[in-house]
């Protein structure tokens, strides 16, 4: 299966966190517009709520607050910050080691969390988008599955789905509450469970991504077998950093050394694939020009694994300095230039908030 899936001839669009571009993030809204505009796969990042159903936020923090007391814009996703009854859920959590202030999916039912309304999480780069502000609801993984059934009855297309556990160490020891009683929580198989349960099982439409190692492994050796799946699973890479659970325990195992040929070697006995930050694929220099490719998509190749850039944005404010149009960051330039260069080095999928662009470009 792994080697049928390797080395596609055809570039892979995933739309992220759906047609974020043009939608609040991780709406159905967004989902389904960027099944209109032809992606491969519809990327939603997944948090668990108290009563430990899935849904689908960047961020278990909903909304953010600074010290004194005004809105973070950039993490906050949700209009939970204008609901009077829950404002005694404001609180202050460490998550993977930042101290937060806010309001946090875990501390929610699911039935609290759907009287809630998505926001433009970066209003300042996306103004146009917040003219659908508070129209959507917060989806549930199980809704976005069926939104993708639903798509492909209508139209024929058999998209696919790319969801990513966040923060699954965070939800082991933080737990959720079912018939009243705290447990740990493990997200990939809830992901999993859900899949199945749904009867959305076809490997060639799944990929499930994670910034952490431990809970790929997992599902590789424990979670997938116990469903008598397999499905293939992504290693995210960070650009700087480690996986969490390596840090919470005390051994941080940089991202730079899981991107060195014996890295990518160990990382290709439980993924099929890595999706790195595009800079570890091709940097920028000094003067925020692409200068040439590294090493890393010929060294992941040569054991097997696809590579998924992300995230590919059309707003000045993202790209390369030679690729913008005029000086205003919300204008959109030549995005295009800077897919060429990606599809040119051999990557195998790109992660775009314009998924329309990306398919354009790809199937020019």
């Amino acid at each position: 299966m792994l080697s049928a899936l390797r080395r596609r001839k055809r570039l892979l669009v995933i739309a992220h966190r759906g047609a974020s571009g043009y939608r609040p993030e991780h709406t159905l809204s967004a989902y389904q517009l960027a099944l209109d505009q032809g992606a491969d796969f519809i990327e939603p990042d997944l948090v668990a709520t108290r009563d430990g159903i899935l849904i689908c936020r960047h961020e278990n923090a909903l909304a953010l607050l600074n010290p004194d007391d005004s809105l973070i814009l950039t993490d906050s996703s949700t209009d939970v910050y204008r609901h009077d009854e829950f404002r005694n859920r404001l609180t202050e959590k460490s998550v993977d080691g930042r101290i937060l202030r806010g309001w946090f999916s875990e501390d929610f039912t699911l039935a609290e969390i759907k009287k809630l309304r998505a926001v433009e999480r970066i209003p300042g780069l996306r103004p146009h988008n917040t003219r659908y502000d508070y129209l959507d609801a917060i989806p549930t993984f199980s809704e976005v599955l069926d939104l993708i059934k639903s798509h492909e009855e209508r139209s024929g297309n058999a998209a696919g789905v790319y969801p990513e556990t966040k923060h699954p160490t965070y939800f082991l020891e933080e737990g959720t509450f079912l018939n009243g009683q705290k447990i740990r929580f493990d997200l990939g198989r809830a992901l999993v469970k859900t899949l199945w349960d749904l009867g959305f099982t076809d490997p060639r439409r799944i990929f499930i991504q994670s910034f952490e190692s431990a809970n790929l492994r997992t599902l590789k050796n424990d979670t997938l077998p116990e469903f008598g799946l397999e499905i293939p699973l992504i290693q995210l890479i960070e650009a700087d950093g480690a996986p969490y659970e390596t840090v919470r325990a005390g051994r941080a195992e940089p991202y730079q050394l899981m991107i060195q040929p014996a890295g990518l070697s160990r990382v290709a006995r439980y993924a099929s694939g890595i999706g790195p930050d595009k800079s570890l694929l091709i940097p920028r220099d000094g003067s925020n020009s692409l200068s040439s490719p590294t090493g890393l998509l010929r060294d992941a190749h040569a054991v097997g694994l696809e590579v998924h850039a992300w995230t590919f944005r059309a707003e000045n404010y993202f790209l390369p300095t030679p690729y913008r149009t005029g000086k205003n960051d919300i204008t959109h330039g030549a995005i295009e230039r800077e897919f060429f260069e990606f599809i040119n080095a051999g990557v195998d999928g790109v992660f775009s908030d314009q998924p329309d662009l990306a398919v354009k470009m790809r199937d020019a």
